[in-house]
């Protein structure tokens, strides 16, 4: 495979870039900000799988009805100690931070909080959600199901059956990053095999299955009319993972589950358990011994804490300027002259 030339352009850029999309697609200020701002955050932390390169299937949902622009978030239920909340295939990124931010306050004066959000347009990179929780001082825990056709074959399978379906939990600390646990369930996310694809690059051995269930290296297997099936991580732990995921985070409220070969866009649902160890009144407590655990685990070798690698990461782009490769930048000039502008950046 040949590998596709690299642009580096500045975050600063990239955002006023992509927050113009959006506003030129239709979406009030405050989505495209928030928006703009999440995806770039995403290439900052080096997931360029979910950042500005999404745009353009972020707007085919638009066109198609999948992506519904200017929603506001309802609360269907609320039951004190859980709150589910409709998105109404709203903006992801303006749906998963009004359902955090209801369940912070909710934990914030009860202790903990289970926040549903079901039926949402792409929700994006987890973590973002957990970081939100860790900064108002809440260890959280998400489960999130992905509709938007089956695209991982199950332990023991060579079909696709399910979604990526992400799981994510964050530790906030008094005097340092938060703890950041955010993956997929799947090998490789969707997005990193697009990315791998777009720049012309091998996936690593394992991860992806062609058509006729036989491991491949070749992003474009993924891609193919009858398109190939991403594995799942850890053999039988992830597919269980996976599981879960889809069953707590959209079967039990009552959302959208994949449980066909149909999808109309990529919709996502998340279940969030959100605690409070102020409220609970053991965050002295919580926090000596999460130093300590984090102390132990460093104590050896060279261990880097999850989250790590992309604050390192983020340091490096916001000095050096974001690696778009040339087919991602095509697709977003593309997609910019479909809403009327003249180009993307």
């Amino acid at each position: 495979m040949t590998e596709t030339k690299m642009h580096l352009i500045g975050w600063e850029q990239l955002q006023a870039s992509t927050t113009s999309v959006f506003r030129a697609a239709g979406s009030a200020p405050r989505e495209a900000q928030l928006i703009a701002e999440h995806l770039v955050e995403a290439n900052l932390r080096g997931h360029d799988s979910h950042g500005v390169g999404v745009v353009p299937m972020y707007l085919k949902g638009v066109r198609s009805g999948g992506m519904v622009l200017n929603q506001s978030l309802k609360v269907a239920l609320d039951t004190g100690a859980m709150l589910i909340c409709d998105a109404g295939q709203g903006a992801g990124q303006v749906m998963a931070h009004d359902a955090m931010a209801l369940g912070i306050e909710r934990a914030g004066a009860e202790g903990s909080a289970i926040v549903s959000l079901r039926n949402s347009h792409h929700i994006g990179r987890i973590g973002h959600w957990a970081e939100q929780c860790a900064a108002a001082g809440m260890v959280s825990i998400h489960f999130v199901n992905v509709v938007a056709g089956p695209i991982v074959a199950p332990f023991g399978g060579t079909k696709s059956r399910l979604g990526t379906n992400p799981f994510a939990a964050a530790f906030p600390r008094a005097d340092g990053p938060p703890v950041v646990v955010d993956f997929a369930t799947s090998t490789l996310a969707a997005g990193k095999v697009r990315v791998a694809n777009n720049k012309g690059v091998a996936l690593p051995p394992g991860a992806l299955l062609d058509n006729k269930g036989q491991p491949t290296t070749d992003p474009a297997k993924l891609f193919e009319t009858q398109p190939g099936s991403l594995t799942t991580f850890g053999a039988h732990k992830g597919s269980g993972l996976m599981l879960a995921c889809e069953l707590l985070g959209a079967a039990l409220v009552g959302a959208k589950t994949q449980h066909n070969a149909e999808a109309e866009a990529v919709i996502n649902s998340m279940f969030s358990v959100i605690v409070s160890p102020e409220r609970l009144g053991t965050a002295g407590p919580f926090a000596e011994e999460l130093e300590a655990v984090l102390g132990w685990v460093q104590s050896e070798g060279n261990v880097k804490l999850p989250g790590m690698p992309e604050l390192e990461t983020r340091e490096a782009r916001l000095r050096d300027g974001l690696p778009v490769d040339a087919a991602t930048l095509e697709q977003l000039e593309a997609a910019a002259r479909g809403v009327g502008l003249g180009g993307f950046a």
